[in-house]
C-alpha cells in the first residue's frame, strides 16, 4: 500500500500561527493561495478537457471518419496533461469513492485493466455502455487506462469507420464517466462547507488538521511524494539502469505515446502549486534562493520532458533521446534533495517514512 510520507514537526511553530516563526508567514495563507491559485484551477481545467473528450467520443461515435479519430486521439492527449498535473492533488475529494483509481488504475502489473477492457469489447456488454452503470464497475474498466485501450490499442483504428461501434459506445461511456467524476470533485473543492475549507482553517476543532503546521505539512508532502512517484515508480519503472533493462512497454500511457507528455504533466503541477501557494516566501531570508532553484529545475524538468516525442521504445533505442530521460531523472532526484531535505529543514520538518514504503 503507498503512503505518502510522514512529516513530523520538530519545531513548536503551530502555537506561534506562522510558518515558519521567523517569516511570520500564516499557514492558512499559504494554503488558501494552494486552493485558489492551483487545486481550484487544475481541477476545472481536467473538468473542462474532460468535456471535450465526451463530445469528441459522441462525434467520432456519431460520424466515424480517420478525422475524427484523430481528434478524438488529439483530446485523450490533452486530457492525460491536465490530469497529469491535478493528481499531484491526491487526498480529499479525489479520494472519495475510489475516484483516483477510477481515473486511473495504474501500475497494472499484472494487467487486469487490460484484461477486463478486452474481455468487455469481446463480449459487447451492453451495461459497460452506459456511464452510470460503467462507475460501478471495475476500477480498471473505467478510467484514462481503459480509454487508451481503446483509442489505441488493438482494434483501434476500426473507430475511424463503422464496422466496431461498440468499441466506441464503450469509448464514449468512459470519457463520460471521467468527465462525472472531474466534475464531482472540482465541485467538491468549491463547496462552502468542503474539504477545502477544513485544510485552510486549520485549528483545535478541526477533524483533519489540528494546527497550521498539519496543514503545511499536508502541502510540503505533496512536493516530496510525487517527486518519488514521478522518478521512482513512473520513470524507473520503463528506464533501466542500463539499455537493456528497459521496459517500455511497462512505461504509463506507452500505447498512446503519452509518457513524456504525462512526466512534464506532473512536474508542470509541481511548479505550478509551489508557484501559487508562494511557500518559498515563508523561508528565511538566506534561504530565498531556494525557492527560485526549485522553480528553474521544475521549469527545466517540463521542457525536457517535452523534448521527447513519439513511442517510448524508440526513445529508449536512441541513445541521444535516452539521455534525456536520464537528465529527467537526475533534476527529479535534485529536486527531491532540494525539497525534501534542505527545505524542509528550514521549516523545522523531518522526512519520516518514504511514501513508497508498503504497510
Amino acid at each position: 500500500m503507498l503512503k505518502r510520507p510522514a512529516l513530523v514537526l520538530v519545531l513548536p511553530l503551530a502555537l506561534l500561527g506562522v510558518f515558519p516563526a521567523s517569516a511570520a508567514v500564516k499557514a492558512s495563507d499559504i494554503i488558501q493561495r494552494a486552493i485558489d491559485g492551483f487545486v481550484r484551477p487544475a481541477y476545472a481545467d481536467l473538468d473542462r478537457h474532460a468535456e471535450t473528450l465526451t463530445k469528441a467520443m459522441h462525434t467520432l461515435c456519431e460520424a466515424p471518419s480517420p478525422g475524427e479519430l484523430d481528434a478524438a486521439r488529439a483530446e485523450f492527449s490533452a486530457t492525460v496533461y491536465s490530469w497529469s498535473s491535478a493528481e499531484i492533488i491526491g487526498f480529499g475529494p479525489i479520494k472519495e469513492n475510489n475516484r483516483l483509481e477510477r481515473i486511473l488504475y495504474w501500475p497494472d502489473r499484472k494487467s487486469i485493466g487490460l484484461k477486463q477492457v478486452q474481455a468487455a469489447l469481446s463480449d459487447k456488454d451492453p451495461t459497460a455502455t452506459d456511464p452510470a452503470q460503467l462507475a460501478g464497475k471495475s476500477v480498471a474498466m473505467q478510467g484514462l487506462g481503459a480509454l487508451e485501450f481503446v483509442l489505441f490499442g488493438d482494434g483501434a483504428d476500426a473507430l475511424s469507420g463503422k464496422d466496431d461501434p461498440y468499441r466506441c459506445a464503450y469509448g464514449a461511456a468512459v470519457a463520460g464517466n471521467i468527465e462525472t467524476m472531474a466534475g464531482e470533485v472540482s465541485a467538491a473543492w468549491n463547496k462552502p462547507d468542503g474539504f477545502a475549507v477544513l485544510w485552510a482553517n486549520p485549528g483545535p476543532q478541526n477533524p483533519l488538521y489540528r494546527d497550521g503546521n498539519e496543514a503545511v505539512t499536508e502541502l510540503v508532502g505533496v512536493f516530496i511524494n510525487e517527486l518519488e512517484m514521478v522518478r521512482d515508480v513512473r520513470l524507473k519503472g520503463f528506464l533501466g539502469g542500463k539499455a537493456e533493462a528497459d521496459k517500455p512497454k511497462q512505461a504509463i500511457y506507452w500505447r498512446s505515446q503519452n509518457t513524456a507528455n504525462a512526466l512534464a504533466g506532473n512536474l508542470a503541477g509541481i511548479d505550478a502549486l509551489f508557484q501559487a501557494s508562494k511557500l518559498g516566501d515563508a523561508l528565511p531570508p538566506g534561504a530565498r534562493w531556494m525557492a527560485e532553484s526549485i522553480h528553474i529545475q521544475l521549469v527545466n524538468g517540463v521542457a525536457t520532458a517535452k523534448s521527447i516525442q513519439g513511442p517510448i521504445d524508440k526513445t529508449l533505442a536512441d541513445p541521444s533521446q535516452r539521455e534525456k530521460l536520464e537528465h529527467f531523472a537526475l533534476i527529479s532526484s535534485s529536486l527531491s534533495t532540494l525539497i525534501g531535505t534542505r527545505l524542509t529543514a528550514e521549516f523545522g520538518l523531518t522526512a519520516g517514512f518514504s511514501s513508497l514504503d508498503g504497510d
